[in-house]
């Protein structure tokens, strides 16, 4: 993954689960959270969420949006986001071109076989559009309230 802090973010344009779109022109103004992870309704992704989630309100009170990305479509990430009763927005990037962006499109390997998929990251973006921190390779368990005191540092 490519060291992206300090530098302006990506420019992003995606559909989301609510049917609505999110860009990185449309969040200027405001810090947010951009969370990349591999597959909607899995264990790891499906904490992941509930756990910020969870947090949306002191994230919103921090002035901050969190938005997760992954490759689903939307329709399976609005199933994901009903069933879990998840409360971040979830945006569909699947052309992959918004993680090949960030760096988070990787090489990756399961039992001797290589396949290309999302490496779990996530970016926080100050109301400037500046990168200001990077997580790579995350660990989910706690990682959202590390998020939550990095927004609460900007």
């Amino acid at each position: 993954m490519s060291e992206l802090e300090g530098k302006p973010v990506p420019a992003f344009d995606m559909p989301t689960a609510d049917g609505d779109r999110v860009s990185d022109g449309a969040l200027k103004g405001r810090p947010y959270v951009l969370y990349f992870y591999p597959k909607a309704d899995t264990p790891g992704c499906t904490t992941e969420g509930k756990d910020f989630s969870s947090l949306m309100d002191d994230f919103a009170a921090a002035g901050a949006r969190v938005i997760g990305v992954s490759k689903d479509t939307v329709k399976k990430l609005s199933n994901f986001k009903a069933k879990h009763d998840l409360t971040v927005t979830l945006a569909a990037d699947e052309d992959e071109s918004v993680c090949a962006a960030f760096g988070t499109w990787v090489e990756k390997s399961m039992y001797g076989r290589t396949y290309m998929g999302i490496e779990r990251a996530t970016f926080l973006i100050d109301a400037q559009g500046v990168i200001r921190h990077q997580w790579p390779r995350v660990k989910v368990k706690g990682h959202a309230e590390e998020v939550l005191q990095a927004v609460r540092s900007l």
